[in-house]
């Protein structure tokens, strides 16, 4: 078992959510909270005073609404400042927030809303409206629907401006309101319900207190790894917790934030916003890196040549550092020169200015964390669920270890359990999943202890490593055991034109896998190898397999003899959240995956 070694702070954090709120709104008043983009994409800047006093007319607007304690209300929106601010109000209001991704389907986004019974909805947009109107007869509770760009009718649905007008009205009769009830809501009072899509089934409502979401973000701020004088670039689904805590850190730090949720945008943003640090899943990262690799072979020459040459030197030089063995000089003069040539523009793409990135919501490759560190830029893994209020592990800027997921968070525990499966316990561990005894008594242990159903090792300093995921572990016909997970991220880290992989073999006698490809990454390979056609004639063409197949030969060179890939077949479509192949926060949902196109796995061993 890893304990924390000092628990003091967490019996002196602050009550709720709203009142760390407020405390930020008075420490750092003219300072800047948030920022944003407008129409004209120039970013709009607003302060923590001006934050408050949104945040105070929305929460007394919804209670205007009759909106009571611990009552739940829906968010179905992309992430952007306006998400934030219902987020803020509905906790501050003392009621509790519905998280909906804006990529849910109708049945689904009325299921979660029935589910909570939320009495409100912020809804995006008319996209959104339209899900809620065409399903309203399976939702009498939602009294009103708010908007944010969507059309208003003077009835059920009202805009953002409207709620605030409300709350003005609502404040100058009940003056000190929003106050009283701050200080109110007790710890353990409900802040969010997350539904986690999970790869089968129902979604579930875990609920998540508000001294879930202040510990959280105070259990980062005592790291003093973050000040006021960061930068954050949030473009993460505010839907899924790993967003969440990230709000929760800012109010325990005061950093100001950055947000965009329009992934088409990352970089770009970057570029212009300069941020200090951000939080993102695997699958930015592995884009990226794919990104400027292919840009470096499209340029050719001297060139690549440069760019490989200066990769291979930072690579050498990180392992002799790691070892703590000292850099040859000659390498060193080296290891300087490609600096200033190669590496300074690879930290140029993202700003400049990045402290750290933080890696979540899925395993993170090794090799690729490497890469990046060879440039100059630091990915720390961390590691949590929607039911731990996101964050458990985090890897520290002066203690990470390449592969592993860092040290449990102070005030937390971790223990390994049968077949080493990582049991949680500590503050941040969810009441439960709504309306669901019986799930909730299957994952959560009588003296607290969350079962997290993943497999892992603590090595000598504490540091947690994830070996696998217990369901998705399975055994070949010989008798012996895949974790689909690590060949799978590994063959992403090889090959730049991969967007999914997909291993499978359970009870067969070799492993196949489905492979998918990314759609701007095999526009431009096409180009250059003469493949004419669209997306799907590209991706099945003959050469196209025959690039597939080189790398499935290099993937199969690092693998043991049992995990090698015999067979494969490249889809002609990619998978997607629509589908339902893919969860909102896009991980795999392998047994539809298996149940959609298991003719053709069954054809591989025919």
């Amino acid at each position: 078992m890893s304990s924390s070694p000092d628990t003091s702070f967490v019996e002196t954090m602050l009550p709720n959510v709203a009142v760390q709120f407020f405390e930020r709104v008075t420490k750092s008043p003219h300072k800047e909270a948030y920022r944003y983009p407008t129409a004209d994409e120039t970013w709009e800047s607003v302060t923590w005073a001006e934050t408050g006093e949104r945040v105070s007319r929305l929460a007394a607007g919804l209670m205007a609404l009759g909106v009571e304690p611990e009552q739940r209300v829906g968010i179905v929106s992309n992430t952007r400042f306006e998400w934030i601010l219902a987020d803020l109000a509905i906790m501050c209001s003392g009621a509790a927030t519905t998280t909906v991704y804006p990529s849910t389907i109708e049945e689904d986004t009325c299921y979660i809303l029935s589910d909570s019974e939320c009495r409100v909805v912020f809804a995006e947009d008319d996209t959104q409206i339209a899900k809620l109107r065409a399903s309203r007869p399976e939702l009498p509770l939602v009294d009103k629907v708010v908007t944010f760009d969507g059309t208003t009718d003077g009835d059920w649905v009202i805009g953002l401006d409207d709620l605030s007008q409300l709350g003005e009205k609502y404040l100058a009769d009940h003056p000190g309101i929003i106050e009283e009830t701050a200080a109110s809501i007790e710890p353990d009072h409900l802040a969010t319900l997350i539904y986690t899509s999970g790869t089968t089934g129902r979604p579930k409502g875990v609920r998540l207190r508000h001294s879930s979401w202040v510990y959280e973000g105070t259990a980062i701020d005592v790291r003093d790894i973050l000040s006021e004088d960061d930068l954050q670039f949030l473009w993460l689904p505010m839907s899924h917790s790993f967003g969440k805590v990230l709000l929760s850190t800012q109010l325990a730090v005061g950093f100001p934030t950055a947000i965009d949720g329009r992934v088409e945008r990352i970089v770009d943003n970057l570029a212009v916003v300069k941020p200090t640090f951000m939080g993102a899943a695997p699958r930015i990262f592995e884009k990226a890196h794919n990104r400027i690799v292919l840009m470096q072979q499209a340029e050719g020459g001297l060139k690549e040549k440069l760019f490989n040459r200066a990769f291979d030197v930072g690579l050498k030089v990180d392992k002799l550092k790691r070892e703590g063995q000292s850099v040859p000089a000659l390498l060193g003069v080296q290891h300087r020169i490609f600096d200033k040539l190669v590496f300074a523009k690879v930290r140029e793409r993202f700003g400049g200015r990045v402290r750290f990135f933080i890696s979540g919501a899925a395993a993170l490759n090794r090799d690729i964390a490497e890469w990046f560190h060879a440039a100059g830029i630091v990915i720390l893994e961390g590691y949590g669920l929607t039911e731990t209020s996101a964050g458990s592990f985090v890897n520290l800027p002066d203690q990470y270890k390449f592969g592993s997921v860092g040290p449990v968070f102070i005030g937390s525990e971790v223990m390994l359990g049968d077949g080493d499966e990582i049991l949680i316990k500590g503050p941040g561990v969810m009441d439960g999943y709504h309306n669901l005894p019986e799930e909730t008594a299957n994952t959560l242990t009588e003296d607290g202890w969350l079962r997290t159903g993943d497999k892992g090792h603590l090595d000598e300093d504490g540091h947690l490593r994830i070996t696998g995921r217990i369901k998705e572990l399975f055994k070949t016909s010989g008798g012996k055991y895949i974790a689909p997970p690590l060949i799978e991220s590994k063959f992403k880290a090889l090959c730049p034109y991969a967007s999914q992989f997909m291993v499978f073999g359970n009870e067969r006698n070799f492993c196949v896998a489905l492979v998918t490809i990314d759609p701007d990454a095999i526009a431009e390979w096409a180009k250059e190898n003469d493949v004419a056609g669209d997306y799907s004639a590209i991706v099945t063409s003959d050469k196209c397999r025959e690039m597939v197949s080189g790398y499935i030969e290099e993937l199969n060179s690092q693998l043991n003899r049992w995990e090698t890939i015999k067979k494969f077949e490249i889809l002609d479509h990619d998978l997607t959240v629509e589908s339902g192949e893919l969860t909102p926060s896009m991980k795999v949902k392998r047994n539809v995956v298996e149940k959609d196109y298991k003719d053709i796995l069954d054809s591989f061993y025919a």
